[in-house]
């Protein structure tokens, strides 16, 4: 029989349905309900950003304005310089903290060494400690070294409470690894560098992005932090949205949490598929 007699024979055939699968369905299911509740508390920030003349108990505003997001764009209100600012630190202190928590993981989830409880210990001590507590002394510190009032401390101090998530991810993912897979390939020519970017990095590369996000919303997040080492100079979203939620205009703080919650939600986006998957992330920490 001929090739083209067969394709002719394979078209005529129906396509058999795929079954249907419960745990698909399932699957299916739980991300709609993640999307709906990461996306939920956005619609009543959009509602207040453009509702004007929005009185209990209507349901809904009686007019709709653009009156909050003219201003929220505007030179005057500083939300566009508080936006790439506050992007800017999150950002380099979510690279900050996957660079030293690269080795520190390692550390922590290949080897078994004397003490090691204790770094553990002394790596989450921070996210244990009340912030004030630890940020006193350091701003005293800033202060005489030149690093309060400025984008460089406030990086700094962020590496406080981003670092030990992104160490406790790394360690889990080194305590899943296989570094067998780097003795061959230096064996086959490899050197340190190479071996890294070919056989390290792809995989821990799921791991990385995870911690990576939770680096960068920690980062975005702080608000007591950015306050008192930038002293006012710095200014990102979250100053900005306090100072206009205790002014009393809902319309211009519903602009600015629409603006706030945005990065996050598109850098969560971008590393979903990370989130999910046989990349070992979250199972070994304190082996």
């Amino acid at each position: 029989m001929s090739r083209n007699a067969m394709s002719e024979k394979d078209r005529s055939q129906p396509k058999q349905k795929k079954p249907f699968s419960w745990a698909q369905f399932l699957s299916s299911l739980v991300g709609i309900g993640l999307v709906i509740t990461i996306l939920a508390p956005l619609l009543p920030q959009l509602l207040w950003s453009v509702g004007f003349k929005w009185f209990f108990p209507d349901l809904l505003p009686r007019e709709l304005s653009m009156r909050a997001w003219k201003y929220v764009f505007s030179d005057v209100s500083r939300a566009t310089e508080a936006l790439w600012q506050g992007t800017l630190i999150a950002l380099v202190a979510m690279v900050l903290s996957m660079i030293i928590s690269v080795p520190a993981g390692r550390a922590l989830g290949l080897y078994k060494f004397r003490g090691k409880r204790l770094i553990e210990f002394l790596i989450l001590a921070p996210t244990i400690v009340p912030v004030l507590a630890v940020v006193m002394g350091i701003h005293i510190a800033f202060i005489r070294y030149g690093l309060a009032s400025t984008v460089l401390g406030v990086v700094l101090v962020h590496l406080i409470p981003t670092t030990p998530y992104v160490v406790m991810v790394m360690s889990s993912v080194f305590a899943n690894y296989e570094p067998e897979y780097e003795e061959q390939a230096r064996t086959l020519g490899a050197n340190s560098i190479r071996t890294f970017i070919h056989v390290t990095f792809p995989a821990i590369l799921p791991g990385l992005m995870v911690g990576g996000l939770f680096a960068f919303i920690i980062s975005w997040g702080q608000y007591i932090l950015t306050l008192l080492i930038g002293g006012g100079t710095v200014v990102t979203l979250p100053l900005l949205l306090f100072s206009f939620a205790s002014s009393g205009d809902n319309m211009v703080t519903g602009a600015l949490s629409v603006l706030y919650m945005a990065p996050a939600i598109v850098f969560l986006v971008l590393t979903s598929r990370f989130l999910t998957g046989k990349s070992g992330v979250m199972g070994g920490f304190g082996a």
